[in-house]
């Protein structure tokens, strides 16, 4: 979880042309190390598939909060501390990802806004 919400804040770094602490460097992952293509050629991993990975991990978050509701109200599972913290550890991935989403949007309306 932690992993994941500290990818989302760096692609919110990315995202903002951000270069302090934090911010992702080309050729590296989240947390700092280097990253690797998918052919294992040294190459970079590209904004989308680091963009597409966080939202499936969000979406996994995301069902994992309803199954854990689901076993809750079902009484498979008599544990509503679960209930509660899957349901934050969603809320919050989802809600930084749409500030990661509000920072892409702006970004594409000042580009889009440029004078050429």
């Amino acid at each position: 979880m932690v992993d994941s919400l500290s990818n989302l804040s760096s692609l919110m770094n990315a995202a903002a042309g951000n270069t302090g602490v934090g911010a992702v460097k080309p050729g590296q992952a989240a947390g700092g190390a280097a990253t690797e293509g998918a052919s294992g050629t040294g190459a970079a991993a590209s904004f989308k598939d680091v963009l597409m990975q966080n939202l499936s991990e969000v979406n996994k978050l995301q069902q994992d909060a309803d199954s854990t509701m689901e076993n809750y109200v079902t009484g498979k599972s008599a544990n509503l501390g679960e209930v509660i913290s899957a349901t934050q550890k969603a809320s919050l991935a989802f809600s930084m990802l749409v500030q990661i989403r509000n920072k892409l949007q702006d970004a594409y309306d000042e580009v889009k806004n440029l004078r050429v």
